[in-house]
């Protein structure tokens, strides 16, 4: 199997695996005990911290682990919406955000809070017009922002510098799901004072089920989960060593990649030149100046991406038609639509993630596999095509 769907998920690589065996074997201790075998598993945890830290430029007392990215968005939302209040309270998002960043703020909404989702132009970047606008209307009864640095479908990286410092000047606390940022490409919170992030150890190749929330110093913040006040009693509930291990591994190997400069972007653009110079009726979607490194996103006329991933799982390459939350859903991307797709091309999308681990034969393979994929579908459903792109990266 040729795995080409990093957006969802990352292999766990084996550096990191190592690191935390023995933190699920003889370094089973509750970190938060006072014997010798419980203080090794905090030491892990404070060094663990510390890497993660330095992945974005933060202080390790900014960061907070958690179970993973959808409860470090909801634990800084739901705070930021207590704190404004819902009398006057505006929250301003984006069209294309993640659905844990969406569906509390959709719940604001419900109890009575002004929402703002501002829409984004057609390569996928957010109407920075239109967010000024948002920001200047919530400066007066306060409110705040959340704008994702990049997105899971398209891996189109959003104007975050820019659009921090409108939130900030006005007042406003500004959060950013950095879920499929971080790991990828370099992210520092000093250059961009972001008050709060969330990141996720398994989409640069850690563990499932840990995660981080930045908080910036100085920044208020009350607890989602609360019980034993643990992490500063900012999240409450027993360590999980081994995963936060894990991450902290994880982040130190991303760093060395980032270092290097290495990526997969030559991958990526070799695969799409690929396609698109073999294959008709091929669109490159979002804007292609300003993406993530491994994210390929592309739909093919005539095709309905459902039958091309059938296609394509039979010729042993993963992929996937979108977010993977949104898996088994009918109706078209949201992200898709925002960006003024038609419901056709909504339809025929798929989205191609590559990694560290991805290797340019597999690249190659994988983009032969999907010529393969769509000349039997457009045999088999008629369906129509239009001209080869010229393609530039």
């Amino acid at each position: 199997m040729i795995y080409l769907d990093a957006n969802a998920t990352t292999p766990l690589l084996p550096e990191v695996l190592d690191a935390m065996l023995p933190w699920l074997k003889e370094g089973f201790h509750n970190p938060n005990a006072s014997y010798q075998g419980a203080k090794e598993a905090r030491k892990a945890i404070e060094e663990a911290r510390g890497k993660v830290a330095a992945l974005i430029g933060a202080q390790p007392d900014e960061i907070v682990f958690t179970g993973g990215g959808t409860e470090s968005t909801n634990a800084a939302l739901k705070w930021l919406a207590r704190l404004i209040g819902r009398k006057s309270g505006r929250v301003i998002t984006s069209a294309i955000e993640h659905s844990a960043v969406l569906k509390p703020c959709e719940t604001f909404a419900d109890v009575g809070y002004a929402l703002t989702r501002v829409g984004v132009d057609g390569g996928g970047r957010l109407l920075m017009e239109d967010f000024e606008a948002a920001c200047d209307t919530a400066k007066e009864g306060g409110g705040f922002a959340s704008i994702m640095w990049a997105n899971n479908e398209t891996g189109v990286i959003q104007p975050v510098e820019e659009a921090c410092a409108m939130a900030r000047e006005r007042g406003l606390a500004f959060h950013t799901d950095a879920i499929q940022t971080v790991g990828k490409i370099p992210v520092d919170v000093r250059e961009v004072p972001v008050d709060y992030l969330s990141l996720s150890a398994h989409k640069f190749h850690g563990p499932k089920g840990v995660g981080a929330l930045y908080i910036r110093s100085g920044a208020r913040f009350e607890p989602l989960l609360r019980g034993g006040g643990q992490e500063k009693d900012r999240r409450s509930g027993t360590e999980n060593t081994a995963g936060i291990v894990g991450l902290g591994k994880a982040a130190e190997l991303a760093m060395e990649r980032l270092s290097k400069k290495e990526t997969p972007a030559s991958l990526r653009n070799a695969f799409e030149a690929k396609v698109v110079g073999e294959v008709s009726g091929v669109s490159v979607n979002g804007e292609l100046l300003h993406r993530l490194p491994g994210t390929s996103h592309l739909s093919f006329t005539g095709c309905e991406a459902a039958g091309l991933l059938i296609l394509l799982d039979d010729l042993g390459v993963a992929c996937s038609a979108g977010s993977a939350c949104m898996t088994g859903k009918q109706q078209p991307s949201h992200v898709q639509k925002a960006m003024g797709f038609s419901d056709a091309k909504a339809k025929s999308s798929l989205r191609f993630g590559f990694s560290c681990l991805t290797t340019m034969e597999e690249a190659m393979a994988a983009a032969e596999s999907v010529k393969r994929a769509v000349e039997k579908l457009r045999r088999v459903q008629g369906g129509s095509t239009g001209p080869v792109m010229v393609y530039s990266p």
